[in-house]
Parts: C-alpha cells; structure tokens; sequence
C-alpha cells in the first residue's frame, strides 16, 4: 500500500465563531471519514487538526547557510493549511476517492504521494 497525505485547507474564519457543539459535530464527521476510509479497505496512518496560521511561525533559509525567522504563515491566503491525514490506499486512485470523503465544506483538500525514499 502507498501513503498519500491529505493536506486540507480552509478559510480559518468559518471556524472563529465555532460553538463546543459546532466542534463535535466536525468531529463526528470526521469520525465517520475514518470508519469509511476502513471500510473500504484503506488505513488513516495519522492525522490531526493545526493551530490557526496566528501561531504559526516560518523560516527560510538564505544562500550562506543563514535563516530568517518570522511570525505567520509563508504565504497570506484565504485558505489555510488546518489539518491533515496521513493515509495509506492501494493507489491514487483510491487515495482520491477517501479524499472526497472528506468533511470540508469551505475549503479543500490537496492529496500528495508520499515519496519512497529507502531506497536512498
């Protein structure tokens, strides 16, 4: 089985007036998401829900070995990386399918194959 990695984006703004039961519900949803994605044959590796972009904090690395370290995200978006799934399926296509599966309703969902590297 591959590993794909769903990166899923959102406007972080549909989630600031987010009620304790607004938040069980999405995670019901989510909940359902994974039961679906066992059932069908695939295996959720890992996953979990990121901080707001607020928190976040960047560094890019300059010719000379030097860094900059800033406050927020790399890029001013309206959709924000806000969680993810590690994910393992039979193939793209499949990976694809569970991604559909997904319970984003404002944003959504970008599936990356994750590299093979042992051979390395």
């Amino acid at each position: 089985m591959a590993q794909y990695l769903f990166l899923i984006y959102s406007d972080e703004s549909t989630f600031a007036d987010a009620t304790p039961e607004d938040w069980q519900l999405m995670m019901k949803a989510h909940r359902q998401f994974a039961d679906q994605v066992a059932q069908q044959g695939g295996t959720i590796v890992g996953g979990d829900a990121l901080e707001s972009t607020a928190t976040a904090t960047s560094i890019r690395s300059k010719s000379g070995g030097s860094h900059t370290v800033t406050d927020g995200p790399f890029a001013e978006t309206k959709e924000a990386l806000g969680g993810y799934y590690l994910v393992e399926a039979k193939d793209l296509t499949q990976a694809i399918g569970f991604a559909k599966l997904l319970p984003v309703s404002a944003g959504g969902v970008e599936v990356r194959p994750i590299m093979d590297t042992s051979g390395v």
